[in-house]
């Protein structure tokens, strides 16, 4: 840290923060890094495998799983942007991480997330119009759509990682350089800015509310639509295989929204910097690693793709 005198006010540059991570003794500390481990690994692999699935396998290059490949991929960046370096840090009596790499790693984490958000309208829309419209479906969900509807959301997440990274670190950062979490994120890092945060706060709330509640109607409506669609098949085989399939992307789509809004699109919802770790260990790290549990197991053709692939890997 160096200082500069602005007026009679001596400020202390920070160059360096230090991540505190979770407040406990050594042994609960490489109890935890066990466990995050597994975690880790396990969310790493059945990514990786899912990826490699679809790819692999020509019966699901459609619309449907091209996203679902998308947010595989995105699982398994922000687990990579934040779960190494965590990692180490319960190993390591220093924890230290540099101004600019504690930027990067929330402007990366804030594009993901948000990314992650709207790809997951995305594949909401995209069941709306398989199931209610299934005559237009190749049209409207034809491959340049489906490269639109990534990049948009993408686009979407760099603007709102530009924001928030933009207006959190041109924050004073001089009350103390410890930060009350395990990686970089927004509320740890208000609380230690010793400059007025309410302007922060507002934006924080502003967007992340917008983006959660927009989304979160876009998926609403379209699995309204789709339940009435449903209802009204007369083909009880096909209704149920369409709901296992749109069960699967409520069940991810209520957990990631559900944790988000607890942690963002609330003022003052996390009072306790504790609690807001455990949440954010659960949509950053247990989410990411329930995804292809959820969209593998629940999915008879991903299913049939796995073991179509072993089939080919014993037979070799």
């Amino acid at each position: 840290m160096s200082p500069h005198r602005n007026g009679n006010l001596s400020v202390m540059i920070l160059q360096d923060f230090v991540l505190d991570g979770f407040d406990c003794g050594l042994q609960t500390q490489f109890l935890l890094f066990v466990l995050f481990l597994a975690l880790y690994v396990v969310a790493i692999l059945g990514n990786i495998t899912l990826i490699m699935v679809i790819t692999l396998d020509a019966r699901l290059h459609s619309p449907m799983y091209f996203f679902l490949k998308n947010l595989s991929l995105l699982d398994l960046c922000y687990l990579s942007d934040i779960y190494p370096k965590a990692l180490a840090d319960f190993l390591s009596s220093s924890k230290v991480i540099t101004f600019a790499g504690c930027a990067t790693q929330f402007f990366f984490f804030s594009l993901l997330v948000t990314t992650e958000g709207f790809l997951l309208a995305v594949m909401a829309y995209d069941r709306f119009m398989a199931v209610c419209s299934p005559l237009h479906y190749p049209t409207t969900m034809c491959p340049s759509t489906c490269i639109r509807l990534v990049l948009g959301s993408y686009c979407a997440g760099c603007f709102n990682s530009i924001v928030q990274t933009s207006f959190t670190f041109s924050l004073p950062f001089c009350s103390s350089n410890h930060i009350d979490h395990f990686f970089c994120d927004v509320p740890p890092l208000l609380k230690l800015a010793c400059a007025d945060t309410s302007i922060n706060n507002l934006i924080m709330f502003g967007i992340s509310g917008l983006i959660i509640i927009g989304t979160t109607l876009v998926v609403l409506n379209s699995y309204g639509y789709i339940t009435v669609t449903i209802l009204r098949m007369r083909s009880g085989a096909r209704g149920h295989k369409l709901l296992s399939t749109c069960g699967s992307h409520m069940t991810a789509v209520s957990l990631f929204y559900g944790t988000l809004f607890v942690m963002y699109a609330q003022p003052r919802a996390m009072e306790s910097m504790e609690q807001g770790k455990v949440v954010s260990v659960f949509y950053t790290l247990v989410i990411p690693m329930l995804n292809p549990l959820i969209y593998s197991l629940r999915n008879k053709d991903v299913k049939d793709a796995l073991w179509r692939l072993g089939q080919k890997h014993t037979a070799t």
